[in-house]
Order: C-alpha cells, then sequence, then structure tokens
C-alpha cells in the first residue's frame, strides 16, 4: 500500500473534508486492482458487490436493447467513481455492464467495507451522499438533454465537459450514448471541423 499522504485517494477524498485520522483508517481499507482492455468489471444480471475510483484508463457502462445492441449509458476516466448505484445499494442484479475501454488501474472497495466506513465517518458518508446526489443531478440533466437538445449540442457538450472521453473512445460508443449511429456522429464531426 502507497503512504497515504502520497496515495491517489487523496485526491478523490481531500481535506479539509476528511482528517488525517480518517484518511489512514479509509485509504488502507480500498484494494487496487488492474484490469486489462475489455475486462469487465461488473456484468449483467449480477449485483455490484464493489465499486472503484479509476487511477488510469477509461471505462464505459452499458445496456443491451431488446435488439441486441449495446447502448452506452456512461463514459468513466482518471478519478471517477465506476458504480452501479442502484445495483449496490439496493443489492439487486444490474441490467447494465461495465467494460474496462483501456488498461485500468483502480482502487476498490466492497460493499461490506464500505457500509463500515459509512456509519463510522460522518465525512466518508457525506462524501458518498455528495456523488450521489451529483450523479443524479448528471443523470437528470443528460436524460432531458436526450429530449430538448439537438444532437450536435449534445457532442458540443461532451467535447466540452469530457474532452478525454472524445478523444480516447472510439466513435461508435460515443454515438449510442449520444442517441446517434455512428454514420450520423461522423457527419456533425465533419461540419464542426468545417465551421
Amino acid at each position: 500500500m502507497e503512504a497515504t499522504a502520497n496515495h491517489f485517494l487523496n485526491h478523490v477524498f481531500k481535506t479539509p473534508d476528511f482528517t488525517k485520522e480518517e484518511l489512514d483508517i479509509i485509504i488502507p481499507k480500498f484494494k487496487k486492482v488492474e484490469f486489462s482492455r475489455n475486462d469487465f468489471l461488473l456484468t449483467e444480471g449480477k449485483v455490484a458487490n464493489c465499486y472503484w475510483f479509476l487511477q488510469s484508463g477509461f471505462a464505459r457502462s452499458y445496456a443491451v436493447d431488446p435488439a441486441g445492441n449495446d447502448i452506452s449509458t456512461n463514459f468513466y476516466s482518471v478519478g471517477d467513481i465506476v458504480i452501479d448505484w442502484a445495483s449496490f445499494f439496493q443489492r439487486n442484479p444490474t441490467r447494465e455492464n461495465v467494460q474496462a475501454l483501456t488498461d485500468c488501474v483502480g482502487w476498490q472497495l466492497d460493499f461490506d467495507t464500505f457500509q463500515q466506513l459509512f456509519h463510522s465517518i460522518v465525512a466518508f458518508r457525506e462524501a458518498g451522499r455528495s456523488r450521489l446526489v451529483a450523479s443524479y443531478f448528471d443523470l437528470k440533466k443528460n436524460s432531458v438533454s436526450m429530449i430538448v437538445d439537438q444532437a450536435k449540442d449534445r457532442y458540443k457538450k461532451l467535447l466540452q465537459e469530457k474532452p478525454q472521453i472524445v478523444q480516447n473512445v472510439p466513435l461508435k460508443q460515443i454515438a449510442t450514448y449520444l442517441g446517434i449511429t455512428d454514420t450520423f456522429l461522423s457527419r456533425i464531426r465533419k461540419e464542426m471541423a468545417n465551421e
């Protein structure tokens, strides 16, 4: 385990929200894990028994529609929490898959250890609540955007908010996330290049 003071998770659990003593308890509870490109972190039908903070690499979550197409539901990069909130907290099987798009290094916490930290360290509980609320707001914003915004505007927003995703994720997966075909996304990108 890396020394707590220099640990990647210090970027996730920042002071002054956490005391040094709290970080000395929290950080060693996380387990460093490595995933190879195309490895699954979570598969449809399984209960999410852990979550990860990505230290390096890219991952995505996706669901399979009735026609058998995989539709990207989210992308994850350095510093992001990779979690299926509903499956993790409600202990229900997930309807999504989470897959590494590149080789990834993450810091994993299992459900039981999470519960222990959640109930014993107020700052950990509050940080978790803040992440959950922020995730809900992002989900709501994205679902409304799919209805009210043009595809080009959704792509521009993704470029602005997550340029590392656009630079490192296959266009086909980005297109499904935006609710369009990869051909239409190519057309949008060409139009934008000529503006």
